[in-house]
C-alpha cells in the first residue's frame, strides 16, 4: 500500500521526519498483518480487536488527562524546556523529544489496524480488505496530524476512489502526494498526484470521463470528449500537468536532486485520439493501462535515499494548515 506523504495543505507525520516515517510505516504494517494473520488461523481474531479496543480506550483517557492539566507528559515537556534554556546541556545532549513522544503515539495508532476486525470476517480475503481500507484510515490519520498539531480534514476524502486507487494498488515503497498545494512566492498552487517511487517520480493528471469516451487531444486550451455522436468541451490536462511538472523539476534542481520525472495523463475508462502528442507525456488509457499498472505494481525495490530526499525537498514547499492540539496549547515555549 502506497504512504500518504501529503494530502492537500493538511498537516502530515511525515513532514516532521521523512526518514523516519515511510520504513516505520513498513515496519508496522508487516507486524500488524503477523497478527492479524496468526489470530485469523487460529480462530481468535475477536480477542486481538477486543485488546485493541482496550488500548485505544487507555490512550483516550490519556488524553483527556492531557486536556484536564494532569497530563503524564508534563514532566517530559518541563524537562525539554530546562533543556532548551540551558546552552551548556544543549551542547551536550543531542536528543529531540518528538523521537521518544511520537513513538508513544505512533505505536498507539498502530492499533488502530486492528479497530474493523469485529466485522466477522468469513474468509482471508474478507480479511485483507479489512485490513486494507484500516491501513487507508490509518494512513489518514498520518496525514492530517502529528501528536502536536491536526489538521481538520475534509470528510470527501475518505470516500475519494482515486485516492484509495493509489494508496491500495501500489506498493508500499511509493511516495504519494495527493493534491498538494505549493506554496511559490507566497502564491498557493495546487497540484494533482505526485508518486515518488525508488527510481522515478511520477506527475499525473487524470482525465477520465464516460466509460469507452474518447479524448480529442491537442495543443489548444480545451479538448473534446466524444461520446458516440454526443461532444463536450473539457479544460486541457496538459495545462495543470506541465506546470506540476516545472515546480517539480525546479525544486529538485535546487536541491541537487536526479531523479527522472515523469508525465502521465492516466484514462482508465476510455481512449485518447491526439494525432501528434508531445513527446515528454505518456497518455495511458484503456488500451496500455493494464501493461503500464503491472510495470508499476511489479517494482521491487527497497526505499532509497534519493527518493526520501526528494520526498523531503517537495514536503518543504508545501503549504500546511494546522491547529495544535489541547493538550499542547499550555507549558509551551
Amino acid at each position: 500500500m502506497g504512504q500518504l506523504i501529503k494530502l492537500q495543505d493538511y498537516i502530515s507525520r511525515y513532514e516532521v521526519d521523512i526518514y523516519r516515517y515511510p520504513s516505520q510505516y513498513i515496519r508496522l504494517k508487516k507486524q500488524q498483518w503477523k497478527q492479524i494473520n496468526t489470530a485469523w488461523e487460529n480462530g481468535t481474531l475477536d480477542s486481538l480487536s477486543a485488546i485493541s479496543k482496550n488500548t485505544t480506550d487507555i490512550y483516550e483517557k490519556f488524553q483527556l488527562l492531557n486536556e484536564e492539566k494532569k497530563s503524564v507528559l508534563d514532566p517530559f515537556k518541563q524537562f525539554f524546556q530546562k533543556v532548551r534554556k540551558n546552552e551548556e546541556v544543549q551542547d551536550e545532549i543531542s536528543f529531540q523529544p518528538s523521537v521518544s513522544i511520537d513513538g508513544i503515539d505512533d505505536e498507539l495508532d498502530s492499533n488502530e489496524m486492528f479497530s474493523s476486525l469485529n466485522n466477522d470476517p468469513k474468509t482471508l480475503d474478507e480479511v485483507k480488505l479489512i485490513f486494507l481500507e484500516s491501513l487507508f484510515r490509518f494512513q489518514m490519520k498520518w496525514a492530517s496530524s502529528t501528536i502536536r498539531e491536526k489538521s481538520y480534514i475534509d470528510d470527501r476524502f475518505y470516500e475519494e476512489e482515486n485516492l484509495k486507487y493509489f494508496l491500495q494498488r501500489f506498493p508500499d515503497t511509493y511516495l504519494v502526494l495527493y493534491k498538494p498545494v505549493f506554496l511559490l512566492k507566497h502564491a498557493p498552487i495546487e497540484a494533482d498526484i505526485i508518486i515518488i517511487s525508488p527510481t522515478t517520480t511520477w506527475c499525473i493528471t487524470i482525465l477520465e470521463g464516460e466509460e469507452g469516451s474518447v479524448f480529442l487531444g491537442s495543443k489548444e486550451r480545451f479538448w473534446t470528449e466524444r461520446i458516440g455522436s454526443k461532444e463536450k468541451k473539457v479544460l486541457s490536462p496538459l495545462i495543470g500537468l506541465n506546470r506540476m511538472e516545472k515546480i517539480v523539476r525546479k525544486v529538485f534542481q535546487l536541491n541537487e536532486i536526479e531523479m527522472p520525472i515523469k508525465k502521465i495523463v492516466l484514462n482508465r475508462t476510455g481512449y485518447f485520439d491526439y494525432p501528434f502528442p508531445p513527446y515528454d507525456v505518456d497518455f495511458i488509457e484503456k488500451r496500455n493501462y493494464e501493461g503500464w499498472f503491472t510495470n508499476l505494481r511489479n517494482l521491487s525495490s527497497p526505499l532509497k535515499h534519493v527518493q526520501l530526499k526528494a520526498a523531503q525537498s517537495l514536503l518543504l514547499y508545501c503549504q500546511t494548515t494546522c491547529v495544535k492540539r489541547v493538550e499542547w496549547n499550555e507549558n509551551e515555549e
